[in-house]
């Protein structure tokens, strides 16, 4: 496995409550996932707002490990932070965040990437490792 890429991001809480009860869903609607609203609405208080901090700060340093920022069609609705059975997060990059993640794969390499975030208030933290390795053939 070769690392090609990192990010981190470090995002205040505040902000993002104060942003959800400035703009409310239509926020909510521009920047997370379906499933990333249900996760964060099934929980309340500081967790509900953690949820949201958590996933603002993982689509930040993906972009930021995608070199593009929220340019060259890169946008927060394309990168979807989503949990494994193990509850183990992950990202699941779209459209324009796909396009770019595969320009950075040397070719015959597949693309992994790995996502920790966490939370204390009134912090979010995430930090996003952009890896590939070799595909192999399945016999």
């Amino acid at each position: 496995m070769t690392i090609i890429a990192a990010g981190v991001d470090l995002c205040d809480m505040r902000r993002i409550e104060g942003v959800i009860d400035r703009f409310g869903q239509r926020f909510l609607d521009r920047v997370f996932t379906t499933a990333e609203r249900e996760r964060a609405e099934g929980r309340s208080g500081h967790a509900r707002i953690g949820a949201y901090a958590k996933r603002w700060a993982a689509k930040e340093a993906c972009s930021k490990a995608l070199g593009t920022g929220f340019a060259m069609g890169v946008a927060h609705s394309l990168i979807a932070v989503d949990n494994l059975p193990s509850g183990q997060p992950t990202l699941k990059l779209y459209g324009a965040a796909r396009k770019r993640l595969m320009t950075l794969i040397p070719e015959g390499h597949e693309p992994h990437i790995l996502l920790s975030m966490t939370d204390e208030p009134p912090y979010a933290f995430a930090e996003v490792i952009i890896s590939s390795r070799p595909i192999t053939k399945e016999h």
